[in-house]
């Protein structure tokens, strides 16, 4: 079930605390309208009521998806004990099949719902992010600075006249910049993926999988 409760927030702007909702956890499949919010970043932004500044609200939440068998644990301020995580571990074990992920940010778990409601594994599109960075460098080293030193975000996944591609989007120069790949890259990185299974995370524990863990891996 969800859990829904109430927390003083200071504003950024003037200081002032505002009492805001706040959910512990998230089941979507009881509150589908908190995964639309959830999509478009708007259920973690609040207004002050005395500056009228937006704000970021930054606070533990568990984001449960029944029907993907998907749990992601949004920790901004670090881990939970190990208890308490292998706990909820052992239940969705009991459940059979869940895919467990932890991320620190808003930004992280946004992106983690599109990539798994879009029906891709996560590993896979980190693998992709890396390569495309990997060959826009090779390429041409003046043209791809600026795309290769910011951060890829997943953003979907498209019907083109050639096929699926994934679209990917970055920041530059104050604007969001998009950036195509084809479908076979993302196949490619499955594959590579499946022929190397010491590489994949424990299915039974929460585990993060982003830059740093594609980083550990491609050493």
């Amino acid at each position: 079930m969800s859990i829904i409760a109430e927390a003083l927030a200071p504003c950024c702007k003037c200081g002032e605390k505002t009492r805001i909702t706040i959910y512990k956890s998230i089941n979507t499949a009881e509150n589908p309208e908190l995964k639309d919010r959830l999509r478009d970043g708007s259920l973690f932004i609040w207004e002050c009521p005395h500056c009228h500044q937006a704000n970021l609200a930054k606070y533990e939440t568990l984001y449960h998806d029944p029907a993907g068998k998907t749990m992601i644990w949004l920790m901004p301020s670090g881990d939970l004990p190990e208890s308490q995580m292998q706990a909820i571990a052992n239940h969705t074990k009991a459940m059979g099949g869940y895919r467990l992920r932890m991320v620190s940010d808003v930004g992280a778990l946004m992106e983690k719902i599109l990539i798994f409601d879009a029906g891709l594994d996560d590993m896979a599109v980190e693998m992709c992010k890396y390569v495309t960075k990997m060959e826009l460098t090779a390429k041409d080293r003046s043209e791809a600075a600026p795309a290769s030193s910011v951060p890829f975000h997943f953003h979907r996944l498209e019907e083109t006249e050639d096929g699926k591609a994934i679209v990917f989007i970055y920041p530059r120069e104050g604007q969001m910049m998009s950036l195509n790949i084809g479908y076979n890259v993302y196949e490619d990185s499955l594959g590579i993926i499946s022929r190397n299974p010491d590489i994949i995370p424990d299915k039974d524990r929460f585990s993060r999988i982003d830059r740093d863990w594609i980083l550990s891996i491609m050493k």
